[in-house]
């Protein structure tokens, strides 16, 4: 058992957002933590280093003019195999 401690904001939105869904607010607590969850875990490298990629600039614009983009393939095409 798990307790959660919300902000009055967000205490609202959630509350709002599960009688939307028209679940109670455990349940739509349960179902937004497992999916970030799941995002978070099955992100793989580009997930893990969102915040360094493209924080280094090693000048040499001709030669790394597209590395960014095949970067990202190659990534999605490792992401594809696990």
């Amino acid at each position: 058992m798990l307790s959660v401690r919300l902000d009055n904001r967000l205490d609202t939105l959630t509350r709002k957002a599960a009688a939307m869904e028209g679940t109670t607010m455990s349940e739509f607590m349960r179902r937004a933590v497992a999916e970030r969850a799941e995002r978070t875990l099955s992100g793989g490298a580009g997930g893990r280093l969102a915040d360094v990629i493209g924080a280094v600039h090693g000048g040499g614009a001709a030669r790394a003019r597209d590395s960014g983009t095949a970067f990202a393939e190659l990534l999605a095409e490792r992401h594809k195999r696990q």
